[in-house]
């Protein structure tokens, strides 16, 4: 089976490669522009720090798929970019998850975001608390799954409500995997149809 999407089509799917014009759009360019061993490194570093600070799109890490350079199948380098991103985002999603747990202990910090205009943290916990009672861990993954979908949001929220490293580590894995695999899905199935 094959799974490639064209970079030039893909691109075409998730729209330009960066935020042009923000501060961050380098770093996106990097990314999209990365290759060899160090390419798969920055992919890695890119997705740990969008896990818990950079409201990034993690979609932009799969562009250089055709032209990574490691010796590999194009099939092979989406492989390697999915497990690079997926595993620097689980990495990442610990950090949050230690932030998430000393901010449960530093109840001022979460009063004072409560207060804010924007009460981002209600409604992140009311829709992580949905997920997290119905479906625990897996519907982080699955929560993690959506294509496009701010994950740092929901990250940071689920870290309020659970204490399991392992378990948390592994549910940001196995949805930052999926989420780079849907996208996938849906680029082929988007672009097949034009």
């Amino acid at each position: 089976m094959d799974l490639v999407v064209p970079t030039s089509a893909f691109i075409a799917f998730i729209g330009d490669c960066t935020t042009a014009g923000t501060p961050l759009s380098p770093l996106e360019e990097t990314v999209c522009t990365a290759t060899g061993p160090t390419g798969l490194g920055i992919i890695a570093v890119y997705s740990f720090l969008i896990a818990f600070i950079l409201p990034l799109p993690s979609e932009v890490v799969l562009v250089p798929a055709e032209t990574l350079r490691l010796g590999l199948s194009t099939n092979g380098n989406l492989v390697a970019i999915i497990l690079a991103s997926a595993a620097g985002k689980a990495f990442g999603s610990l950090v949050a998850f230690h932030i998430g747990q000393e901010a449960k202990e530093y109840g001022p910090l979460i009063r004072r975001i409560k207060r804010s205009r924007f009460d981002i943290i209600e409604w992140s916990e009311k829709k992580t608390v949905q997920i997290a009672k119905k479906y625990g861990y897996v519907g982080l993954a699955l929560a993690l799954c959506v294509p496009f979908f701010p994950d740092t949001l929901s990250i940071y929220a689920f870290t309020v409500l659970e204490r399991d490293y392992y378990r948390f580590g592994a549910a940001t894995f196995f949805g930052s995997a999926g989420r780079l695999v849907v996208t996938l899905g849906l680029a082929g199935g988007t672009l097949a149809l034009l």
